[in-house]
């Protein structure tokens, strides 16, 4: 064994290899979700908690004055006990809904898209007052897919189905179906890439607000491990600077970064995800 991986196995597994993690003194508790169970196109995403968490190991900005800046805890890594679909879903729920009785930020970490689903379903309880912003690729508002109504593609549409306000941003792939839906007026607030109006982002969004990051938004150039690529896409300073006017201007209540699907040998783009954990961590907590 050489002397870097020697020293990479003593550092703890969790966000930023943070030694003697204490949940009582955490504000932001990682969850990981290795969950892909719907996945339509490449499978892989269940790997995504592991890699984002190995590559956060070695983020420079979390090893400054002996320590972590931000008080985090990460739960270990294991399968929901529950089963797909709801079962899935309502299980996370209860994971995300204990985090909020102790007033602490739940962060969940992907695994495919439907499990922000639990996330905003428990974090609606405490704050009536929620709206989600979702970077994506995609819009994710199919009723139904592959005979289940919760899946990775159906999970803004369940939002929805709960009247909490939506505002979808870096769209640039629709499919027939939610074209139709579309049409029905029932949906608003869509921007598609490359365009993010700021602005109106903000106008749009309810003083709290959950925020969901599929990795797929960005441009496949940058990264590419995702389950679903679609070309073009945004850039990192571009994503960056709307979150960060976001957390200025708003309460962001609970985030989720999904759908990283990591490619063996190729780990930049797990640090971006890493990275970009860090950031939303850093902006929210300002």
């Amino acid at each position: 064994m050489n002397k870097k991986d020697y020293y990479l196995q003593t550092w703890p597994f969790n966000f930023g290899a943070i030694k003697n993690q204490d949940f009582k003194k955490s504000k932001v508790v990682i969850v990981p979700v290795p969950y892909d169970i719907t996945t339509s196109w490449r499978g892989g995403t269940r790997e995504g908690p592991r890699a984002i968490i190995n590559a956060s190991r070695q983020l420079d900005e979390l090893f400054f004055d002996e320590g972590n800046p931000f008080p985090i805890f990460t739960f270990d890594e294991s399968e929901l006990s529950c089963g797909p679909g709801r079962e899935a879903i309502d299980g996370l729920k209860e994971v995300v809904g204990d985090i909020l009785s102790k007033d602490k930020f739940p962060f969940l970490l992907g695994g495919e898209h439907s499990i922000t689903l639990g996330g905003v379903e428990a974090l609606k309880e405490k704050h009536s007052n929620l709206s989600v912003l979702q970077l994506d690729a995609h819009l994710d508002l199919l009723d139904e897919y592959c005979g289940s109504r919760y899946t990775h593609a159906c999970v803004m549409r369940r939002i929805q189905d709960l009247k909490i306000p939506t505002v979808q941003v870096g769209i640039r792939s629709i499919d027939p179906e939610t074209e139709d839906y579309m049409k029905s007026g029932k949906i608003k607030n869509i921007f598609q890439a490359p365009k993010i109006p700021v602005e109106k982002v903000l106008e749009n969004l309810t003083e709290d607000v959950y925020l969901t990051v599929d990795l797929d938004v960005f441009d496949s150039g940058i990264m590419p491990s995702v389950g679903t690529p679609v070309p073009g896409g945004l850039g990192w300073y571009e994503v960056l600077d709307l979150i960060e006017k976001v957390a200025k201007k708003k309460n962001i209540v609970g985030a989720d970064v999904v759908e990283l699907c990591p490619i063996p040998g190729m780990v930049a783009p797990d640090f971006l995800a890493a990275k970009l954990v860090y950031k939303i961590i850093s902006y929210t907590l300002k």
